[in-house]
């Protein structure tokens, strides 16, 4: 299983730009997200077959 703790860190320093999460892992990955202290700076984008893409944005979501 990813950790999708660090994945978040990784994608708010820049390390990542771009985080995908299957459908598979969703479950787990928004449990981490939720978590975050600036949860609503990440922008989904979903595809399909479940797939989401997560991009760490300069300014929060309303």
């Amino acid at each position: 299983m990813t950790d999708y703790s660090n994945e978040l860190d990784r994608l708010r320093t820049g390390e990542l730009q771009i985080l995908k999460v299957p459908k598979e892992e969703f479950l787990e990955f928004r449990k981490a997200l939720i978590e975050q202290e600036d949860f609503k700076h990440f922008r989904g984008t979903a595809y399909h077959h479940g797939l989401t893409e997560y991009e760490y944005t300069e300014h929060p979501s309303k």
